[in-house]
């Protein structure tokens, strides 16, 4: 069955949950006779994805997808041999061939009537225009999360950019623009999408319900958009994970789920953390072999971050909310100490791409503290 971030998703710009200056730039970005490579820049769930995907069948017609290459920046910084990966997605006749991804002209770039059917209508209203005597951009190349990249692999592409750009245009997404170096920025056109207002939120949650027949409690459309805290994104999900558990009657029903999904796997990995239990092993039966899992704090941490797809940030967001919430009851020296070690978790994690290393630090600085109030174990 599929998301309702799927079957809800925009086809037309004017869909987007975005301020109306933002939709003009991805409006006059997409219809350009000659588009720019663009950086799209925004917190979590703000639409970034939803936007160049509109840009890319604007730019591309009907047959976008076949000429559309994404690359997820985010998995390169959690795999070996990811320069490898990166390198074979640009050159996929491999490293010592001139043949690249972006060199390649695409056919139906001049014949986009080869493309029949419901190919959906075009997200401006019209058709781009073909510029007689100009070679169309044939084909796109999708950057997601690009402030991963890291200082390697950026100059790679910032030669490409220039060398191809007749017949390929770039768009790289980001939530910290700092990250990506000055040569790229430069030859791109920066778009930031701002956290969603509570009001477009509330509209956009009552739009999709309404569409799918389901009775939103009074009250609980503005809660979810508190809870989501400007994340369109999560507001669908959690919109339709309430549906589907049959708990959109009850306004209460939201806090069980919120509660459940995260806030109570944040208090337990702080207990963990503060009784020196951060790295834990147990062995458990997995069909016919016994396989080492990992439990502790580092255990609620993976859990979190890969059963419940919590990015780092919503991570030190739920710790923050246990620690300032006093349901931990903490004597004030040790929650002081406690949030000072999250604080400078949260700053280091503007600097690396590697955040699950910065957590798992922060829990053994909680576990150090722990210890010194007498709570660790020897």
């Amino acid at each position: 069955m599929a998301s309702w971030l799927s079957t809800h998703a925009p086809k037309r710009f004017d869909a987007l949950a975005v301020p109306g200056p933002v939709r003009e730039q991805f409006i006059r970005a997409s219809s350009s006779g000659n588009p720019p490579h663009l950086l799209i820049t925004g917190p979590a769930g703000v639409g970034k994805t939803a936007a160049w995907r509109l840009v890319a069948r604007q730019v591309l017609g009907p047959g976008w997808k076949a000429t559309c290459h994404v690359l997820q920046a985010r998995d390169l910084s959690r795999q070996a041999g990811a320069m490898k990966k990166f390198e074979n997605f640009l050159r996929p006749e491999g490293a010592q061939s001139s043949d690249t991804l972006a060199s390649r002209t695409s056919l139906d770039a001049f014949d986009r009537n080869m493309w029949s059917g419901d190919v959906g209508e075009a997200p401006c209203g019209e058709e781009s225009p073909m510029e007689f005597g100009r070679a169309p951009v044939s084909r796109l190349i999708v950057i997601e999360d690009a402030d991963h990249l890291g200082s390697r692999r950026q100059p790679y592409l910032r030669r490409m950019m220039e060398s191809e750009s007749h017949t390929t245009r770039f768009i790289f997404t980001a939530r910290a623009p700092s990250r990506i170096i000055d040569a790229l920025r430069s030859r791109m056109q920066h778009i930031r999408i701002p956290a969603i207002e509570s009001e477009e939120i509330v509209a956009t949650v009552g739009k999709v319900a309404f569409l799918e027949n389901i009775t939103l409690a009074t009250g609980l459309a503005e809660d979810i958009a508190h809870v989501s805290g400007g994340n369109l994104r999560k507001a669908l999900f959690t919109t339709e994970l309430l549906a589907r558990r049959e708990m959109t009657g009850e306004r209460n029903r939201l806090y069980d789920v919120v509660s459940e999904s995260t806030l109570q796997h944040a208090r337990r990995m702080i207990e963990l953390a503060l009784r020196g239990r951060v790295i834990e092993w147990r062995w458990e039966k997995q069909g016919r072999r016994n396989v080492k899992t990992l439990e502790g704090a580092m255990g609620q941490l993976d859990e979190m971050m890969g059963v419940h797809a919590l990015d780092a940030e919503d991570v030190i967001h739920q710790i923050h909310t246990e620690i300032v919430g006093n349901r931990l009851m903490l004597p004030p020296s040790l929650r002081n100490e406690v949030l000072d070690a999250l604080a400078n978790c949260d700053t280091s994690l503007r600097r690396t791409i590697h955040p699950r290393i910065q957590i798992e630090h922060f829990l053994h600085q909680v576990s150090d503290a722990g210890r010194r109030h007498g709570l660790a174990m020897s």
